[in-house]
């Protein structure tokens, strides 16, 4: 079994982040330019569950700024021009794709076995960013914003673009 070493100020950080000490991580997919931890991997197979999430966000500062613009509808907003922009739909639905290719290619062979022993691949191979089914929907921004900074992703593009979301991102210190 790998063995993730954390920084202990990472660890600190991310404790403070989250409001309890990390678990199931597999590494730091994103800091800021400032060295603050904003997006962990995490392992596919957490206290003996499934965990299909990849991307998690942990900064405070983002998830403060992601949850307000969600109060105010735009999850709604994105998900409608999903349904009349067919590129953005289809760039979407191929973040989707990725994100799935993502998580097998991070995934533990130790879980790999796990979740196709206990036939939880179709799980797998279906949910996409943020464990959805449907990929014409929008789960939450604060998962989309987590792969975005991780990989790239178009509703976090929109974010940067129209909320100025990376400009939080970046002065996070």
């Amino acid at each position: 079994m790998q063995t993730l070493t954390l920084s202990s100020i990472d660890v600190d950080i991310i404790t403070d982040q989250l409001g309890r000490p990390p678990n199931g991580i597999e590494k730091i997919a994103h800091y800021s330019p400032h060295g603050i931890p904003q997006v962990l991997q995490m392992q596919s197979w957490v206290f003996e569950q499934p965990f299909p999430t990849l991307y998690w966000l942990s900064s405070k500062a983002i998830d403060k700024a992601l949850a307000k613009i969600e109060s105010l509808g735009v999850v709604k907003e994105l998900e409608k021009r999903l349904q009349s922009d067919s590129e953005l739909r289809n760039t979407y639905h191929q973040a989707h794709k990725d994100y799935i290719a993502a998580r097998w290619k991070y995934m533990r062979p130790e879980h790999k076995s796990i979740i196709e022993e206990k036939g939880f691949t179709p799980l797998f191979n279906q949910l996409g960013i943020g464990g959805i089914k449907n990929w014409d929907q929008i789960r939450c921004l604060h998962m989309q914003y987590a792969h975005h900074l991780a990989n790239k992703n178009p509703i976090g593009t929109i974010l940067d673009n129209e909320y100025g979301i990376r400009d939080i991102a970046d002065t996070e210190a």
